[in-house]
This record gives C-alpha cells, structure tokens and sequence, in this order.
C-alpha cells in the first residue's frame, strides 16, 4: 500500500469499522516495511479493499482486512487474503493467526475455506460495540498440502481484481 491510497483506504475503514484506525496509525504501520504488508484491491483504478499482515518470524498475523460494502461478496476479500497469506509463506511464516468478530459469520465462513479454525476467544475484544473476537488460527502454510489448498482456492479469484 502506498500513501496515495491512503484517501481510499480511509473511506473504507469508516464505513466498516465503528472505530476505525487513525491516518496516522495507518502511516505508521506502513512504515514498518521490514515485517509489514499492507495491500489494497483495485478494480480499474478504484479502491474496493484493504488487508494488512505482521510477520513474526514463523508466524505472521493479519490485521485487517476490509471491503467496500458496495462491494462485498465478489471475492475481494478473499484475493486480499490469498495474497497476504503467500506474502506471509515468502517471510518464512509456517503459521497466520487472525481475529473476527464472534458475529461475523460471512468472514468465519471465508477464513475457514483457507483453513483457519476457532483456537481461541477474546472477550470484550471489540469494546466500541460490546463484542468478542473469535481468534482464529491456520498452521503450516508453506506445507505442501497447504499450497495446494491456495492453489484451488487461487483457481475462484475474480479477474478483473487486482493487489
């Protein structure tokens, strides 16, 4: 993600979040290029998505990951995460964590098609609306097995979206 993108990617966390991230937290976290990815999706020129990734050695942890609700359901959330999970395999992670709302069932749902599974609850995680995060883990993402479950799933990507 590079700062020109931040206006979209802004306009986005707003709508989506009930307490989204500052500017500057977003510059910050960007500029943490040694451990850090951030993508946005375009469609054409336009902003539709955003992810983020830390990599800690073995494993890595996606931060967010969010789409315009103008468009949701094309499987832009799921190139978003396809991408941030191989960015993770190429910094060496065997293992991605993440965490959902206890309510979000499309995103559980779309997480699990990648492997996640429930390991864990954080109470009270999303305090702005009183909300749980279910934490949820995939292990050994550069196994064979693995990377042939991101190829199948490589295979549903929508053309025309692009990191």
């Amino acid at each position: 993600m590079r700062r020109r993108h931040l206006r979209g990617v802004m306009a986005i966390e707003r709508q989506v979040y009930p307490r989204p991230w500052s500017p500057n937290l977003f510059l910050s976290e960007m500029a943490e290029t040694r451990n850090r990815c951030y993508l946005v999706a375009r469609i054409d020129k336009e902003i539709v998505g955003y992810g983020g990734l830390i990599c800690y050695g073995e494993e890595a942890h996606v931060t967010n990951i969010a789409v315009d609700p103008e468009h949701q359901r094309n499987k832009i959330g799921m190139r978003l995460l396809h991408d941030l999970i191989q960015n993770a395999v190429a910094e060496g992670a065997q293992a991605v964590s993440l965490e959902v709302r206890v309510s979000n069932y499309g995103a559980q749902r779309l997480y699990g098609k990648f492997g996640f599974r429930p390991v864990g609850v954080r109470k009270n995680y999303y305090q702005e609306v009183n909300e749980d995060a279910l934490v949820m883990w995939v292990d050994d993402v550069n196994g064979a097995e693995y990377q042939k479950r991101l190829r199948g799933l490589a295979e549903q990507l929508p053309d025309g979206v692009r990191p």
